[in-house]
């Protein structure tokens, strides 16, 4: 149990240094709000909102500042489905690494059945690469 004491210790600052941080920081940090904080953020792209304050006539309280509450938008135009599965797709490839790097390390322990077995595996995912190709999935239009 003595040899666990450090890294528990370390854990426990580690705790402690995360938590004082994103206490303080949401103690003193600035809470100015304005349009493109309170805008939303999607993979790029600005969509196009609008916005309708709710502040009632003659209330300037805020100095014209926009705060979370006092603002709502409404999405004119949806973001397109594409951007989701090209990042899925992109997830889905990158992940076939994750099992490679495995394999060329205990390549000569695995002999022919881990050739075989990688072998296989590889065509699986380029049946797939090539499905998605033929399909357009990869075409940016």
């Amino acid at each position: 149990m003595n040899a666990y004491v450090p890294i528990m210790v370390l854990g426990a600052i580690a705790v402690a240094f995360a938590v004082f941080s994103v206490g303080v920081a949401m103690l003193i940090g600035p809470k100015r709000y304005n349009r493109a904080k309170l805008e939303p953020y999607e993979c790029g792209i600005e969509p196009h909102t609008e916005s309708h304050a709710l502040t009632p006539a003659g209330d300037d309280s805020t100095g014209g500042v926009l705060t979370a509450s006092r603002i709502t938008e409404r999405a004119v135009q949806r973001i397109p489905v594409k951007y989701y599965l090209t990042a899925m797709l992109f997830i889905i490839f990158d992940i076939e690494i994750v099992f490679l790097y495995p394999w060329a390390v205990a390549f000569d322990l695995l002999g022919w059945f881990g050739l075989a077995a990688m072998a296989l595996f590889i065509v699986n995912v380029s049946v797939a690469y090539a499905y998605e190709w033929r399909r357009g999935g990869l075409a940016w239009e």
